[in-house]
Formats: C-alpha cells, structure tokens, sequence
C-alpha cells in the first residue's frame, strides 16, 4: 500500500490518494521458485542443492561441538529393471515410497535427500561413531526389505549402502561426499543389499 498527501489549499482538509497492488500471486511464484531450486518434485525430499547447504551447515555445527555426522549414500540396485520392465510411472511410484521409508528410517533432525534418479543421501549428525552410522544403515535396509505394493504389483528393492564419516574420512564436503560414493560402489561390488 502506497499512501500520498496531496497539497490542498489552506483552510480545505488534506486529500490522500492510496495505490494498493495485491501481490499474492507473485509471492506465490516466488515461495513456487524457492521450492523448486531447493526440492525435489517426485519425491518432495531436498535435493543436491539444498543437500549441499545442509551438509555445509552439519559440518559448521559438528566442527563447532566436537561431534561426528554419517554421510550416507543409497543407490537402488537394478531399479533400471522397475523402468524397463513395469514403465516410469510405477518407477515414480517406487521413489516416492522409498523416500518415505527413508524419511521413517532416521529421525526428524536427520536429512534425507534424493541425490538424482535412484540415488539418495543421508545426513546422520551427532553420532558417536562407525557402528552408530552401520545401524542406520541396517535400519534403511531393513525398511526397504519390505515389498513395495504397486497397483497389482508387489516388489522388492534392495539398496547398496556407502558411508563416509566427518572428521574421520574427511573434512572437505566435496571430499566427503565422494568418499561415501566410493563406498557405495565398493558395497555395490560386494553382492549388492549391502
């Protein structure tokens, strides 16, 4: 709202024009933009952007208290076979019951996001170390051991798991995430479900 006294002649009383512009619809766009630079459609998680800044953020805090984050990295196994064989649309479907086990699988303080496709990322902060981080990994697995039902169709995917620590694998982000794809290849590597 814009308010204007206008100058009038002595002895009338004043004028006032207001301009109100109802800018609803572009506040909306705006808080639409945001949404979209920062999450991801499908699954409604964060996505690598907003990921990198939650990662950054994590590490600001455990340098700062001493304490240790789990960075840990999911890749579907086969999930190709879900798009090749059943079509996208069910693919879809799959992800955005994966990002809800995900979600259920860690506690509310903790990031889920979905990294691109069929790959997701973990941010598990103040753990006390490797076996803490090992456990929210066999707790992922374990969610997502259940089968999936779709439409008719029930299935089963599995998960290959990579984890890196901070400080211990590193302390740089770009490092550290590398460092937990490694990883998940080497469990990929190793029979898959691991």
């Amino acid at each position: 709202i814009q308010c204007v006294a206008a100058q009038v002649a002595h002895g009338e009383p004043p004028v006032y024009v207001a301009v109100i512009n109802d800018i609803t619809l572009q506040k909306r766009a705006e808080q639409e933009l945001r949404y979209l630079a920062n999450f991801d459609t499908l699954t409604n998680l964060p996505n690598r952007a907003l990921l990198s800044e939650r990662l950054s953020r994590a590490i600001v805090r455990a340098r700062r208290q001493n304490h240790r984050i789990a960075v840990l990295f999911l890749d579907l196994d086969r999930f190709k076979n879900v798009n090749d064989s059943l079509g996208h649309a069910t693919g879809d479907q799959v992800l955005s019951s994966v990002a809800k086990r995900l979600r259920a699988s860690v506690r509310a303080s903790d990031t889920v996001s979905r990294y691109a496709g069929d790959e997701f990322t973990l941010i598990v902060e103040n753990i006390n170390g490797a076996e803490d981080a090992a456990h929210v990994a066999s707790r992922v697995l374990e969610a997502l051991g259940e089968p999936f039902q779709v439409g008719e169709e029930e299935l089963v995917v599995t998960a290959s798991i990579g984890i890196s620590m901070y400080p211990i694998d590193d302390v740089d982000l770009d490092t550290l995430i590398r460092h937990t794809d490694m990883a998940m290849y080497r469990s990929k590597s190793h029979g898959r479900a691991t």
